[in-house]
């Protein structure tokens, strides 16, 4: 008899600890583990459309950290709001022998707001499991549900979790009640994976497994323009009590401006007066709206909301005068009613922003596209773009932010996709006149003008903002191959108006150039050395993106020690090539000095994997004429 309660119990003990047996990491195939920091063992994805006002998504994620790296891809985390019901959220997590570590229930998740800094979204909140691995590799399962009436927003599916993570199991299905609610799907790049669909009468299913990780490669393009996924709406949703029938780009910005942002610009008569006294002498629509805009800019602060965070609808124009501070909808939202106060015309856009740059796909209408929000004000047969988002920003100028992709102007008659600036590499340019003395003893002595513009412009012009500490930390960063840099002397001046910012420095630095055996050796690059190679791959298997050029013009006169005379200079390097243009040049002048002449103008484009080579060499060629020495000698 005690054998057989022995026997039970041995049983049970084993039944209890193999219940996820199949989640033991030693059973992971090593295809899965090679350049993997994580496998995501099953995501799944489970979509009920009962009416057009009422979804539930069910997921269930089970991911298997080997390292700490791979922490980033468990995703254990789930946002709520008063339309967006968090009904169940629950995390157990497994040692690498499937042995339960912690069970993580509802009341253990962090509950955070979702936004910082403002009350006025303060429905808007955020779970998340906070877990401190002691030991790898780990397996946490992760659940959650969520109920809505907005069946706007269905999130597009990805099949692969980015960089390095592998698939074991990756499913996604959506149920819908009715014809009139059937999905309509987009697919995207499924070509290289083996993925099962099945259409039934009232579900669509997408299951795949075995995608093995992808590691990331120098200048590839983002995950997400290469990951496999679909991207799924509904013709006929509702938002936050509106109904709404979209097909098109045209309808989905009728419908947005007619019901999401219509009647949202009120402002106290206070303000309105306030603002147009302040334009009353301007001569243009556009100087009106670069006077508005820098009103904007001086009374209002902003705090990050995302777009789908804090819904669509922005607040009220009057609350965000009464606060003084919004999201990027409330704040192009309230300065769009400033504009309108004051006569002029400008459109609500929606923008994925980002220093990637991502399009709205032009045949696929919906609302899940979309992190931001900017206004757009009608200029000619163009647009002048403003992010209201910044307090920093000249009028007119976007930066790396929005530039160069596509985006929703909402108008009254519907929406349009348009792209946004692009700039150019000639515009993306640093020009640098500098006045150089080198000392006997190797100290360096140096006084330079550096003027940029464009993306140059949007990389610099902040630290006029910075203290001393923070702006001397700043040139040692960008002249780290000047040793003991000592800032002598700065000035700046931001013209706004031209988009154009002036750096007035002054530096020294002592033993730049350690005099040696009778001679001084130094580099005639010296205030803006491009030492960027690419990796190099033995077998490249992405394309490569270079997404912004620029134009770098150098002029130095260097005066070299007295008693000293040029041993050797480097000859002229001219580099063409299709990625770019180089030359750079050293001579004497009739005084002993040295003139350094430097251009290089790099190109964006894509290119294929079989060219990185080509690129990488094209840089290499750059790096090491940028790196050419001078030799002075001591004369007799």
């Amino acid at each position: 008899m005690r054998f057989f309660l022995f026997t039970l119990l041995f049983l049970y003990s084993i039944f209890s600890f193999s219940q996820y047996f199949e989640y033991q990491s030693h059973l992971i195939d090593d295809n899965l583990k090679k350049n993997a920091d994580a496998v995501v063992r099953l995501d799944e994805m489970v979509v009920d459309v009962s009416a057009q006002d009422y979804m539930v998504l069910k997921s269930k994620r089970v991911v298997t950290v080997l390292n700490k790296k791979g922490r980033k891809h468990v995703h254990a985390y789930g946002g709520y709001s008063n339309s967006r019901k968090l009904k169940f959220i629950k995390a157990v997590i497994y040692d690498a022998f499937g042995n339960e570590l912690k069970k993580i229930r509802e009341k253990d998740f962090i509950d955070v707001s979702a936004v910082s800094g403002g009350t006025l979204y303060s429905d808007y909140r955020i779970k998340y499991l906070k877990y401190t691995p002691t030991q790898y590799p780990y397996t946490v399962i992760f659940e959650k549900e969520i109920q809505t009436k907005n069946t706007a927003f269905i999130p597009s599916w990805y099949f692969m979790d980015g960089f390095m993570s592998s698939v074991e199991k990756n499913r996604f299905l959506i149920n819908y009640s009715s014809s009139d609610l059937k999905p309509v799907i987009k697919e995207k790049n499924l070509e290289s994976l083996n993925v099962k669909i099945k259409n039934n009468e009232n579900s669509i299913s997408y299951s795949v497994a075995n995608i093995p990780a992808v590691r990331y490669e120098n200048l590839g393009p983002p995950s997400n323009e290469l990951a496999p996924k679909i991207m799924v709406r509904l013709n006929d949703f509702h938002y936050e009590g509106y109904n709404a029938h979209v097909e098109n780009w045209e309808q989905l910005g009728s419908w947005m401006y007619n019901n999401i942002l219509k009647g949202r610009d009120e402002l106290p008569e206070s303000v309105k007066q306030h603002v147009n006294e302040l334009v009353k002498d301007a001569d243009t629509n556009l100087e009106k709206a670069k006077i508005v805009y820098e009103y904007m800019q001086s009374v209002t602060r902003y705090i990050s909301v995302q777009v789908g965070i804090g819904g669509i609808q922005p607040i009220l124009a009057s609350q965000v005068d009464r606060v003084k501070y919004g999201d990027c909808k409330g704040l192009s939202n309230y300065t769009h009613s400033l504009l309108d106060a004051v006569g002029v015309e400008s459109y609500y856009v929606h923008v994925e922003a980002g220093r990637d740059k991502v399009d709205f796909d032009e045949e696929f209408p919906s609302l899940e596209q979309g992190n931001h929000a900017i206004l757009a004000i009608p200029n000619g047969d163009d647009y002048t773009w403003i992010d209201c988002t910044s307090q920093t920003h000249p009028f007119g100028f976007v930066g790396d932010f929005t530039d160069d992709r596509m985006v929703l102007v909402m108008k009254p008659e519907g929406g349009v996709i348009v792209r946004t600036p692009v700039y150019i590499e000639e515009t993306n340019s640093q020009k640098i006149e500098g006045k150089i003395e080198l000392l006997s003893n190797g100290t360096l002595k140096a006084k330079a003008i550096i003027e940029t513009t464009g993306i140059k412009y949007d990389n610099r012009f902040n630290i006029e903002n910075e203290d001393k500490e923070e702006v001397l930390e700043h040139y040692q960063n960008q002249w780290s191959t000047i040793n003991n840099l000592v800032l002598k002397d700065y000035k700046f001046s931001n013209n706004k108006s031209e988009v154009k910012f002036l750096e007035e420095v002054s530096i020294s630095a002592e033993n730049f150039s350690k005099p040696s055996g009778g001679r001084i050796l130094f580099c005639a690059n010296i205030l803006n050395r491009n030492n960027f190679v690419p990796k190099r791959y033995r077998s490249r298997k992405m394309p490569f993106k270079i997404s912004r050029g620029f134009l770098d013009i150098d002029s130095y006169k260097i005066k070299i020690p007295d008693g000293y005379t040029v041993e050797s200079l480097p000859n002229k390097k001219e580099i063409s090539s299709e990625f770019g243009d180089y030359v750079a040049e050293v001579v004497m002048l009739e005084d002993g000095s040295l003139k350094y002449e430097h251009r290089f103008l790099l190109k964006s484009g894509n290119y294929p994997k079989e060219k990185y080579n080509d690129y990488r060499n094209f840089r290499k060629e750059v790096s090491k004429s940028d790196n050419a020495q001078v030799v002075l000698i001591k004369k007799e």
